[in-house]
């Protein structure tokens, strides 16, 4: 068949996920392919899969048939942690021409030049985990106002719930010389805001390659990673996406706020609010210690927003053991909860674990969360209620507005104004609507 030179995308799950799609989409451009649409028909999809979400197959099949009915002749590649996780499973999904794994993905103008349509199980390209051991950088691009910049990949941690480290490999990193080389890049693209993004970002430093199987030595740490990132001029904001509690020490919470750069908005992952749980999921904290940073982010940054990660019917749960890690996170002055319904995964310990709890009793607890996370949602709001902050706008997926976030994550809509895309603006924090959504005026002038 005759080269194909069009290729769209699709990216399922985290941040990550879409730094990686967006420097994929860069070697394709590098090799003289055009970047469609998804819905316009391309000769190759490119489809990077998550398996953190539950129903991880299901997702991954309706994004298959979507892209055929688009072209039933276009080649479909999979790539992505789902796909390093159950390559077989995939490469038998009808259409599914192509599958690559955690190492082999970047690799993939590779195999494509030699690529044909198959009529049955799709050609799989997926060694095993260890062989991803080299740090590959990547930086989404395509939005103006804003860029993930992955830092780091895989993890050395052995949460017993966490499929990760068998689909990303060992802990590895960027140097922070490179970070800060793509940060430069990323500002005279015209981007004004950088999420730092990967696995396990606080636990960064760990060297570009994985020697043997051996942790490679550490020559810097998250703090010196940030402390030379908010020198990078062109960049008005730099956003932490998610940092262990352990790893979000009091060297980076205090660096955070005297910084001009980095915003106050901190997400670490709690994912218990019990102990018992805790120690079952093998994290590396217990809940006094998660209490102590939020304390600590609070001390010197009241406007400070806080996100959480939580994971209900993990197996052994009680009633008891939940309404406990309810009553912690309900006294936590954090700001807003994600809330994951456990889902058993292959291969990991937890999945062997007694006592599991029913898929109804999971559902309720994830509900009574869910209910909880908008309380603290909008009590956070109403603490910042008649303050006049600075807004980053970006055209809405709804036509006619635009919408942004303060640099403490408060979110904002208003009517399109074109010349206000990819600029800070100030508002005035009004009130909040029947729906929980902060109502604003955009105001002439900001004194600070």
């Amino acid at each position: 068949m005759a080269t194909p030179r069009s290729v769209a995308f699709y990216t399922l799950g985290c941040k990550l996920n879409y730094s990686e799609t967006s420097s994929i989409g860069r070697l394709f451009e590098t090799a003289g392919y055009t970047e469609l649409e998804f819905n316009a028909g391309a000769d190759i999809y490119v489809i990077n899969t998550c398996s953190v979400t539950e129903f991880a197959d299901r997702k991954c099949r309706q994004t298959v048939r979507r892209a055929l009915r688009y072209n039933p002749q276009a080649l479909v590649v999979v790539v992505g942690c789902y796909a390093q996780l159950k390559p077989d499973e995939i490469a038998d999904i009808p259409g599914v021409d192509l599958v690559l794994g955690a190492a082999e993905k970047f690799r993939i103008l590779d195999y494509i030049e030699e690529l044909s349509k198959v009529s049955g199980k799709g050609m799989v390209k997926a060694g095993e985990v260890s062989e991803a051991k080299n740090f590959v950088d990547a930086f989404s691009f395509g939005d103006r106002t804003r860029s993930f910049l992955k830092v780091q990949d895989g993890c050395d941690y052995k949460c017993t719930f966490c499929t990760i480290p068998l689909a990303r490999g060992r802990s590895r990193s960027d140097t922070v010389g490179q970070v800060v080389a793509n940060a430069h890049k990323i500002a005279g693209m015209g981007v004004k805001e950088i999420v730092l993004t990967g696995v396990n970002i606080g636990d960064f430093g760990n060297g570009t390659e994985v020697i043997e199987g051996v942790r490679p030595k550490k020559d810097a740490m998250f703090i010196d990673l940030i402390r030379a990132l908010d020198e990078v001029e062109g960049i008005d904001r730099f956003r932490i996406s998610s940092i262990e509690p352990n790893l979000c020490t009091d060297e980076v919470i205090e660096f955070v706020a005297q910084s001009h750069r980095f915003v106050p908005h901190f997400h670490m992952p709690l994912q218990s609010g019990n102990n018992k749980q805790l120690r079952q999921m093998r994290r590396r904290y217990q809940r006094e210690l998660y209490a102590g940073r939020v304390e600590k982010i609070k001390s010197l940054m009241p406007h400070c927003c806080i996100g959480v990660d939580v994971i209900v019917g993990f197996p052994g749960e009680t009633e008891e053991d939940f309404l406990e890690s309810y009553r912690f996170i309900n006294e936590l002055d954090v700001s807003y909860l994600h809330v994951f319904t456990y889902s058993e995964r292959a291969n990991t310990p937890a999945a062997e674990m007694e006592d599991a709890v029913p898929l109804e009793e999971r559902r309720r607890r994830n509900q009574m969360l869910n209910i909880l996370s908008e309380k603290k949602r909008r009590y956070f709001y109403e603490q910042h209620l008649e303050e006049t902050r600075e807004v980053l706008f970006e055209q809405s997926k709804e036509n006619g507005k635009m919408s942004g976030f303060t640099d403490n994550y408060i979110r904002v809509d208003l009517p399109l104004d074109e010349s206000l895309l990819n600029q800070l603006a100030p508002v005035r924090l009004n009130r909040i609507d029947d729906d929980g959504l902060m109502q604003v005026k955009l105001m002439p002038t900001y004194t600070v």
